[in-house]
């Protein structure tokens, strides 16, 4: 396609109008190895000169000074050229015409350099221009590459191949654009200062995917064995895509862990790890890890990895969850309340995972299990049954801990129903008993005396005792003129603190001990009270028989006797026997009562017969002291003035 016709325009491009030295050729020009180049050229000389024996012309390879000995690429005058271009050069262009188009053929990438026109007119004129043609001789085509080629963004890509070869016209195909999602292609010629270049452009939208692919231009010689090929990778920019980090986990406190992040995206992006809004640590690279020591619960938390590359940005979190047994739970202080309010017990501790909470009193459950880190128990209109010690117990899978407290109910005083008067053996025992808190102070009044009692007095052992909230008050009534007539007594009882006050009139109740007592004592009375009667009738009808009716005094005596005789009291541990003497008709004897007795003290007179019959008796004998055997002088003694014998009866 190149001819020599295309040329002569070129000569009238002339910038030295005046006909000085000069010469035109293409600063750039290029052609793949192995093909040829035609070097355009056209040069002037100056006007007044006339050329001596023709006109000749000389191509240097290098540098434009003889002296040097730069490389011959051509020379008219002789065939005489360097050994690289032997048989390779060829002058299209006719030196008289002023045209000196050089054609280099079978050209290698060592032909890549600057050429040099030099004009021989004959003798002294002779001139080396120093402009230069500058020969790139490719082994690949040219593909003209975006500086940024940024995903979703339109994306042209144009391969050239030069076109300054007459005897070959090359042409363009695309490789591997299979994968590419719809492609368009567009083929242009380019002439440019007499060179020629050919180029096919390749238009698509990257896609993240395509980061990395393979493109390829391929330029070829019909009808040659001339193929030249290059590939390029994609290298797209794009926004980062995904982040990976770890799934969220879960460590003893104590442990180590690692985090890991891994971000896709192009360039890589600066990665850094968040807690919270603290950034712990960053770098740029498409992954960073970062490792935590001696995990602590207040590590436990969102740890948030970003990337970012300044095309976009992306996160990712993970939960980091600490296991540890719970802390000691935190409760309310130590409470003082009074009856009928109501309070609000708060428990809250932390433990991973989450413990359970649990309130016991008193060693027993109360309210409800909650799985929560903070449990509230409600204590509405309290009773004196809600004092006591109260716990808050954490548990969880690690382990368990608790706090205690303790609530405190103060109330007016309350009578218990074990109060009441008791007839025990010294006379009548009144016990009052009354719980509250504070502990309530206890007296008794006696109204048919005007008394209040409520420190000791000896005469009726007045005692109080405290335990815990509940206080006891005792007193003795020892004399008859404290007990009404009908064995009742009139006895109150006063409670106080400083919440209120109460007094109650205390019953009369027979203790069933000291009852059972008296009636055994009773009965055994009764019966020793006849034996003797018995035995006395018995004696004075003997004594009838035998000296007339004398013992019919002794007789009227029995029936109606007069009795003295002591009190007995019970004693768990020995028996005491007590010797009672009485006479009888002027005769003494001695009466012995066996029974239990208490400790020592005092004795109270009993009285008479009806007395008698409420102390306890096991059995009695008499013994008539002075008498007669009746087996007529047993005994020793013979004293006649006897009106009867020795009874003994057990």
């Amino acid at each position: 396609m190149w001819g020599l016709e295309l040329l002569i325009p070129l000569l009238l491009i002339i910038k030295d109008v005046s006909g000085q030295w000069n010469v035109w050729v293409p600063r750039d020009i290029s052609a793949m190895t192995n093909s040829c180049v035609v070097i355009p050229c056209t040069f002037m000389y100056p006007s007044g000169i006339r050329p001596y024996r023709g006109i000749h012309g000389i191509w240097y390879f290098g540098q434009p000074y003889p002296q040097l000995f730069p490389p011959v690429v051509f020379k008219s005058r002789t065939d005489i050229v360097h050994e690289s271009y032997k048989g390779r050069t060829k002058l299209l262009g006719d030196l008289h015409q002023k045209n000196c188009t050089l054609l280099i053929s079978n050209i290698g990438t060592e032909h890549s350099g600057r050429y040099y026109f030099r004009a021989d007119l004959g003798g002294a004129n002779i001139y080396t221009y120093p402009d230069f043609s500058e020969l790139k001789v490719l082994d690949q085509p040219n593909i003209d590459i975006p500086e940024e080629i940024v995903a979703d963004e339109n994306l042209e890509l144009t391969c050239y191949a030069p076109d300054n070869c007459p005897e070959n016209s090359p042409e363009i195909q695309w490789m591997y654009t299979d994968y590419l999602p719809e492609p368009e292609y567009t083929t242009d010629y380019v002439e440019e200062s007499n060179t020629a270049v050919l180029s096919n452009t390749l238009s698509f939208i990257p896609r993240p995917m395509h980061n990395g692919q393979l493109l390829g231009c391929r330029v070829f010689y019909p009808n040659t064995t001339l193929v030249y090929e290059r590939l390029i990778s994609l290298d797209i920019k794009y926004a980062p895509r995904s982040v990976w980090v770890n799934v969220s986990a879960e460590v003893m406190e104590g442990t180590s862990v690692t985090l890991h992040c891994e971000v896709d995206s192009n360039p890589p992006p600066r990665i850094s790890w968040l807690f919270g809004e603290e950034e712990l640590l960053w770098d740029t690279a498409s992954n960073v890890s970062l490792s935590l020591d001696d995990v602590r619960p207040a590590q436990e938390g969102i740890y948030t990895c970003v990337g970012d590359n300044g095309y976009g940005a992306m996160n990712t979190s993970m939960y980091l969850a600490v296991s540890y047994p719970p802390r000691e739970p935190v409760v309310n202080g130590s409470l003082t309340v009074l009856e009928g309010s109501s309070v609000s017990l708060h428990c809250s501790t932390q433990g991973g995972p989450a413990p359970t909470l649990t309130w016991l009193k008193n060693g027993e459950l109360v309210g409800t299990i909650t799985a929560e880190q903070l449990s509230v128990l409600e204590l509405l209109e309290i009773t004196p049954q809600d004092d006591g010690l109260y716990r808050c117990l954490a548990e969880n899978e690690h382990g368990r801990a608790s706090s205690s407290l303790n609530i405190t109910v103060e109330y007016a005083p309350v009578f218990l129903e074990e109060s009441k008067c008791t007839v025990v053996r010294e006379g009548v025992q009144c016990v009052c008993i009354a719980t509250g808190n504070p502990e309530p102070t206890i007296e008794f009044f006696l109204p048919d005396k005007n008394i209040t009692i409520n420190d000791t007095d000896g005469r009726y052992n007045y005692y109080t005792h405290t335990d815990g909230h509940t206080s006891t008050g005792m007193i003795k009534l020892r004399e008859k003129g404290e007990r009404l007539g009908n064995g009742a007594v009139n006895v109150h009882c006063s409670i106080s603190n400083m919440y209120g006050s109460e007094s109650v009139h205390l019953e009369l109740q027979q203790e069933k001990k000291y009852m059972m007592a008296v009636i055994v004592g009773t009965i055994g009375g009764v019966a020793v009270i006849a034996f003797i009667i018995a035995a006395v009738r018995y004696v004075g009808h003997n004594n009838k028989k035998e000296n007339g009716n004398p013992g019919q005094d002794l007789v009227s005596k029995l029936e109606n006797p007069a009795l003295y005789y002591s009190a007995v009291k019970k004693d768990k541990q020995n028996l005491r026997k007590k010797v009672l003497k009485t006479e009888l008709l002027g005769s003494k004897f001695n009466s012995i009562l066996e029974e239990s007795t208490g400790e020592e003290g005092d004795y109270q007179s009993v009285g008479s017969l009806a007395d008698l019959e409420r102390q306890e008796l096991n059995y009695a004998a008499l013994e008539f002291l002075g008498g007669r055997s009746r087996d007529g002088g047993a005994s020793g003694r013979g004293d006649e003035r006897s009106d009867y014998s020795e009874i003994k009866a057990k």
